[in-house]
């Protein structure tokens, strides 16, 4: 590959999770992203739980032919004591959808944004998202956010990121702000 010519397809695709309990997880994703892009590969954001929030990067990013970007569902963030049918439903369609896109051979790069937490709150089976990076192809990247991340996919992953919060302004109060936070 020379300077500038787009790459035919990764030659190795890697398992990548963002975790913890400060900020930046998805923004972590999203450079990804942007630097995938950079390369001319093909990418895939499949949104877990806050599909219908209106979230910045992914409002800009699928404006970008070179990306998918498939949201799901309901804009709240439940318990597992709370979770509704309608959720489960939403996440299970969510899982679907990443892994119709993962083995379609038409990206290279699949975002599984916020798949940690509907995993913690058993919106989504474990074992279907290890079965998942399992059977990941080898030209396929995956990259798996969200706070809590199993010890499972930690295992299963080959880089592991965990966003640690020291100071935070919800903390404080300040909610999350328009164009900053979302």
């Amino acid at each position: 590959m020379t300077a500038g010519s787009p790459p035919k397809s990764l030659e190795r695709g890697l398992v990548q999770i963002f975790t913890g309990d400060g900020k930046g997880k998805t923004s972590a994703a999203v450079g990804a992203v942007v630097r995938a892009l950079g390369q001319g590969l093909r990418v895939c954001v499949v949104v877990f739980m806050k599909g219908n929030r209106p979230s910045g990067e992914w409002i800009f990013l699928s404006r970008i032919p070179q990306v998918k970007i498939a949201r799901f569902g309901l804009g709240i963030l439940t318990t597992r004591s709370n979770a509704k049918p309608e959720e489960k439903e939403q996440a299970k369609q969510a899982l679907a959808a990443a892994r119709e896109a993962m083995l379609s051979g038409n990206y290279d790069l699949v975002v599984l944004d916020e798949v940690n937490i509907a995993t913690g709150r058993q919106l989504v089976e474990l074992d279907e998202v290890v079965k998942l990076i399992q059977d990941k192809p080898p030209g396929v990247e995956l990259i798996l956010t969200g706070r809590k991340a199993d010890s499972q996919l930690i295992q299963l992953a080959d880089l592991v990121t965990e966003c640690l919060k020291v100071k935070h302004p919800y903390d404080e109060g300040i909610k999350a702000r328009r164009g900053i936070e979302y």
